[in-house]
């Protein structure tokens, strides 16, 4: 049986606005998965928990946070703040017996690059392995 994930990314306006040009197109050309729905944010430290676990409420099998640079956040320390809140996210999936690898957190540069393509296709298998939501 085939299982393509529903995979949803938050990601940071500035860690995201190559990667999101031309509609995407760019993307998929690279190799990122098609069945990650992408939520561009001002920043990621205006996430929040509740939007996470409502992605999972949706159908999200997982959901997966991109922001700046720990050391390097365009809005100062919001990275750092999404961070937290991932890893709360994670708490609580691993507290109702469900795998915390379906929450993740990754800090990147900005601009189209490698890593925001590899980040998704990182996913992507992860999730296709793991199965689907039980929520």
């Amino acid at each position: 049986m085939s299982f393509t994930p529903d995979i949803r990314l938050f990601s940071c306006h500035y860690t995201s606005q190559q990667s999101c040009a031309h509609g995407g197109r760019e993307l998929q050309e690279l190799g990122f998965p098609e069945n990650i729905q992408i939520t561009r944010l001002p920043c990621t430290g205006k996430l929040e928990v509740a939007a996470m676990l409502k992605a999972f409420e949706d159908g999200a099998d997982a959901v997966y946070v991109v922001g700046c640079p720990v050391d390097g956040c365009h809005n100062v320390q919001g990275s750092q703040r999404a961070a937290k809140r991932v890893a709360a996210v994670r708490e609580m999936l691993q507290e109702l017996d469900v795998e915390p690898e379906r929450v993740r957190m990754y800090h990147l540069s900005r601009g189209l690059h490698p890593e925001f393509i590899e980040a998704g296709i990182e996913m992507n298998r992860c999730i296709e392995k793991i199965g689907p939501s039980p929520f």
